[in-house]
């Protein structure tokens, strides 16, 4: 449920989450994600935060993708901007890609981004394994999502429990109050975590799969089997395990594993027994307390009575429609239900007058509350229907002399040569350097038709209400 449409209750709000965690295997992306995102649902979703695995990274390739977006998030974009979206940040190791998206209303709110990544594979000098992650404050609480590629094969689950803390231990961030993952309000860890099934024989887990009966299949899953070991383990979450394993796949099909592959050597290997290797699973800080209901609820404790946060999944489920890879994404809902503690956006921007090219344009802008402004931030010229912080039309400096104070009044020009010569819909946006992330929106407003665009045939021109 949107934030937007939601009843307070002692001025709580629930904000609709939705992850996706999918090892694409180096494919290309398929033509269409919308079902991958729900966007058909009647719930609309606040976030979107995609994990992705083995996103292609030959060297031509990766060297490419870090000039220019890579083409899983060119699609995102391009498919979840229409629905007024945009890409907040993304954090890139090799294969491994996090990427997060909110609704417009939200940006203001989304503060203290950082991103960090880890890398396990090859004892650490290669990203193909390992974890990347990003932490943010939303209307003031703590959060991080943290996107893992594990060591593969059935015998290495002490290892992947290995490489797990070796992350936590590893990633830091420069913020007082959470420098490490598990300092944050809510954690959620996910990605091809790699735990097999154990022990059951190849017909065995066919036949409990094709009958549904995946509760046959729980207590030999090894992150089940771990959870009741492992401390860390026992904080984390996860909702039942009631969809098809995600791995191995045919590709292009909704049939597991029926090629015998090749060793190194030329001998036939083993067909992979199929796994719910890609999973989602989340922690609230500090330990959470059970409730054993079907929503599989869980509420914060003392630490923050004020402001307590309660994480109910909704769906926890995989798409076997997609066949790109050997893994079928799993997709999480959740909703984050909260007081914020934020409210008011750091700066507000009005739009002066009628805007035109065939004029210059004034806006102003004012600081309402202190942060680590500076210099070099920067204000956009949005379309709506933009898909990130640099997609703007054209932008202007903030005062460039010295940094505003609070509550001072700047007034900024845009000269109209860098203006939009067609009409539309426009927002401005204030950028951070410091902070990297638009902090504050104007109001929507229209930009009219310029007289230099009937002039020059872009559009054409009505005369009497009949287009010449």
């Amino acid at each position: 449920m949107s934030a937007q449409n939601v009843g307070s209750r002692d001025g709580h709000q629930a904000f609709r989450l939705h992850m996706v965690t999918w090892n694409v295997g180096t494919a290309e992306p398929p033509a269409d994600v919308r079902s991958l995102l729900h966007l058909d649902s009647q719930q609309a979703t606040d976030l979107y935060v995609i994990g992705l695995q083995e996103v292609n990274a030959n060297p031509v390739r990766y060297i490419s993708d870090l000039i220019s977006e890579d083409s899983w998030s060119h699609l995102l974009m391009d498919t979840l901007a229409p629905m007024g979206y945009i890409k907040v940040t993304s954090v890139r190791m090799q294969g491994l890609l996090l990427i997060l998206f909110a609704k417009q209303v939200h940006l203001p709110f989304i503060r203290d981004i950082q991103s960090t990544y880890t890398r396990t594979g090859l004892f650490g000098y290669w990203g193909n394994k390992g974890g990347v992650s990003v932490r943010f404050s939303f209307y003031g609480h703590m959060l991080c999502f943290l996107n893992c590629h594990l060591a593969a094969h059935m015998n290495y689950a002490l290892q992947r429990m290995d490489e797990f803390e070796y992350i936590l231990d590893m990633q830091d961030f420069d913020m007082y109050n959470t420098p490490q993952v598990l300092d944050h309000k809510v954690v959620f860890w996910f990605g091809d975590l790699n735990f097999r099934i154990a022990d059951h024989g190849m017909h065995f887990l066919r036949s409990s799969i094709n009958n549904g009966r995946f509760n046959l299949l729980w207590n030999r899953d090894q992150l089940t089997m771990m959870k009741k070991k492992e401390a860390i383990l026992q904080e984390f979450e996860e909702g039942l395990l009631c969809f098809k394993p995600t791995y191995k796949f045919d590709r292009f099909s909704e049939t597991y594993d029926t090629r015998a592959p090749k060793t190194w050597f030329g001998f036939i290997g083993k067909k992979r027994k199929p796994a719910w290797t890609d999973r989602i699973l989340w922690r609230i800080k500090p330990k959470a307390i059970d409730t054993e209901d079907e929503n599989r609820s869980t509420t914060s404790s003392a630490d923050d009575d004020e402001y307590p946060i309660k994480v109910t999944q909704g769906t926890y489920t995989c798409d076997v429609s997609y066949g790109v890879s050997d893994h079928k994404p799993v997709i999480g809902t959740f909703n984050l239900e909260m007081r914020k503690k934020v409210e008011t956006p750091l700066v507000t921007l009005t739009v002066e007058g009628r805007w035109s090219a065939d004029e210059d344009a004034t806006f102003t802008y004012t600081i309402l509350e202190n942060f680590e402004s500076s210099t070099w931030d920067w204000i956009g010229l949005y379309k709506i229907g933009f898909k990130s912080a640099s997609d703007y039309s054209t932008f202007a400096w903030v005062k460039d002399d010295e940094i505003a104070a609070n509550g001072e009044v700047v007034t900024v020009q845009m000269s109209k040569s860098e203006l939009p010569l067609l009409a539309g819909d426009y927002v401005l946006g204030y950028y951070s350097t410091n902070m990297q992330t638009l902090i504050a929106f104007s109001p929507t407003f229209q930009i009219l038709e310029s007289q230099q665009a009937v002039m020059e045939g872009l559009v054409p021109e009505n005369i009497n209400g009949h287009e010449k």
